[in-house]
């Protein structure tokens, strides 16, 4: 039944999605309105560290694939799966780009289509917001056009996982679209998880989410607190994550960030609000998770016996969320590099997976790691360790060195050398 998909949105979820598809026999087309990236897609180059760009290159020669900004190509399709950006704004949902594709698909669905939305939102939006445009096509719901929700599950990075081995939660506005949703991902995924509702389904990767959101804070607390008692808390979360059971290991770092972490919680949070409710929970782990740049600057300046580092030249190793992607999204270290330069240092970043980054306005350029330039500064901060990260470069050179990520552990330097949670 389902011999062609069509994807809109080619980012960290539907590219990596469209290219499943593809590889599982179906035709596939791409949709995206970003003019660049759709060049470099019929070029064969991926732009994400995931995806092969040899196998792009031979996905875009297979007669199988097409990549386009027009949605009049989805009425070839059976299915349209819906990736696009769901930001939050001042705290608030920011579905304009989930309205805007609807609406440039409404138009041009077909009787018998299945379409999915598979971003990121809050309880309710598949049901109040995207149903009511796509029904402006004249087709009516669960017997002319079956619309279902499925929350992406994508880790960017994570080579643990395999895609298609994570199972995929599903759900259907009604019954019918529930069989239409569970008939496709059924053939592709190892394992489909059916809940029955479209809310539920948009619950579950909001909790997903949060639980991660909520406990990243709290390590983070509690390696503040280990600060505090000169407690390392790297060996104690090693001593606690020996239980096999009832402990799930948490690590700190300088904060959060990316496409889901640091919004899910707050799409939860906001659509509480509307209901005349309020998460304690949600609201403490964001004041915490939100204070680690500055507690970096903190102890910083503990070291030092003064109240500025004003002069000082710091060098911040890693500027993504997470270590080996290029993803700046909500990183915290963006946030850590304009305080330094609001407190008056002299600031420079390495990233190897990022060659130029923009704070209010100016554009710094990511510098080598060389014996001269990591000597020539007052302080490293690791901030993101990615695997091509030379630490005993970094060690040799640099006099003082603030760890965030534990990753001078087991590592003999003349540095002096600052970890959080080190307990120093």
């Amino acid at each position: 039944m389902y011999r062609t998909i069509a994807v809109v949105g080619l980012g960290y979820v539907g590219l990596p999605l469209a290219l499943t598809f593809y590889q599982q026999g179906y035709s596939v087309i791409g949709l995206d309105r970003d003019a660049r990236k759709l060049e470099m897609l019929a070029k064969g180059v991926s732009g994400l560290p995931d995806i092969d760009d040899g196998l792009l290159a031979e996905t875009v020669a297979s007669g199988r694939w097409l990549t386009t900004d027009q949605y009049s190509e989805v009425r070839q399709a059976q299915a349209v799966i819906l990736c696009v950006p769901t930001p939050v704004r001042d705290h608030k949902p920011d579905l304009d780009c989930l309205t805007d594709a609807a609406q440039a698909l409404a138009p041009h669905l077909v009787r018998g289509q299945l379409v999915i939305l598979e971003s990121s939102t809050y309880p309710g939006t598949t049901r109040e917001v995207l149903l009511p445009i796509l029904e402006q096509s004249g087709l009516k719901t669960g017997e002319d056009l079956y619309i279902g929700y499925s929350p992406e599950r994508i880790d960017p990075g994570n080579r643990h996982h395999p895609f298609l081995s994570v199972p995929k939660v599903i759900s259907g506005v009604t019954e019918a679209c529930l069989v239409q949703i569970h008939h496709l991902y059924n053939a592709v995924f190892d394992r489909v998880v059916p809940v029955r509702t479209t809310e539920a389904a948009e619950m579950t990767k909001l909790l997903e989410n949060t639980y991660r959101f909520v406990n990243i804070a709290f390590i983070q607390e509690f390696a503040r607190l280990c600060d505090g008692m000169h407690l390392d808390v790297w060996e104690i979360i090693d001593a606690a994550a020996t239980k096999p059971f009832g402990f799930a290991r948490f690590t700190p770092g300088p904060g959060i960030g990316g496409h889901c972490i640091p919004v899910d919680p707050l799409y939860l949070q906001w659509k509480a609000g509307e209901l005349g409710l309020h998460s304690r929970f949600i609201a403490l782990a964001q004041e915490v998770n939100d204070s680690m740049p500055g507690y970096i600057l903190e102890r910083l300046r503990s070291h030092h016996e003064t109240d500025t580092l004003e002069g000082q030249r710091v060098l911040v190793v890693g500027v993504t969320y997470k270590p080996n992607i290029g993803d700046i999204r909500e990183s915290s270290v963006m946030e850590l590099l304009q305080l330094l330069v609001d407190e008056g240092c002299e600031v420079a970043y390495h990233d190897s997976l990022v060659p130029w980054v923009r704070l209010e306005g100016d554009r710094l350029l990511s510098t080598p790691l060389t014996p001269e330039t990591i000597a020539d500064q007052d302080i490293v901060i690791l901030a993101t360790p990615h695997a091509d990260l030379p630490i005993d470069l970094v060690l040799a050179h640099a006099s003082l060195i603030f760890d965030t990520r534990n990753v001078t552990d087991g590592h003999i330097s003349e540095a002096v050398v600052l970890r959080l949670g080190g307990g120093e």
